[in-house]
């Protein structure tokens, strides 16, 4: 009894991470996928390792630095349930779909804002009309002077009155 409370006491008793779990090995202190796949996110190993294999998640990691790891499992995980999803196009298709929906929205939005300025448009000549707001002439059709209009005359022309 005593030696094997040594013993278990001697190596922490851990859980396996999730890919240790799901390949069905002994998940060691050095595993390479064990900071990555925690043992409660069974379904992102799972969806890993079907679509790219272990033994390639493995070789990725181990070619990257440490501190991009944590990004690339994450995108493979984000790959692979898309691959899954949609094994053509994969996350391709995601993007395409997503720019497709942006653009649709740049045209309500443009649409939108038509609208908006012939509304402001419309109100604006419907407020005018209500104050009686008085449009600016241009100066040939202001008010004259008598002298103004006399001046103006022609000295070729006869005048109407003399016969």
């Amino acid at each position: 009894m005593e030696a094997s409370n040594a013993a278990s006491s001697a190596s922490p008793l851990h859980s396996p991470c999730a890919a240790c779990k799901i390949l069905r090995r002994r998940c060691s202190d050095k595993c390479a996928l064990a900071p990555y796949f925690p043992p409660t996110e069974l379904v992102r190993f799972t969806s890993a390792h079907r679509v790219f294999g272990a033994s390639n998640v493995v070789k990725l990691l181990q070619e990257l630095a440490e501190r991009q790891r944590a990004d690339a499992v994450s995108s493979l995980v984000y790959e692979a349930n898309a691959r899954i999803r949609d094994p053509v196009y994969g996350s391709a298709g995601i993007i395409f779909q997503l720019q497709k929906q942006v653009d649709e929205l740049q045209l309500q939005l443009a649409q939108a804002q038509a609208e908006l300025a012939a509304q402001r448009a419309q109100n604006e000549n419907l407020i005018a009309v209500l104050f009686m707001k008085a449009w600016p002439l241009p100066d040939e059709y202001g008010p004259r002077t008598v002298a103004e209009e006399y001046s103006q005359e022609s000295i070729w022309e006869p005048a109407l009155w003399s016969s």
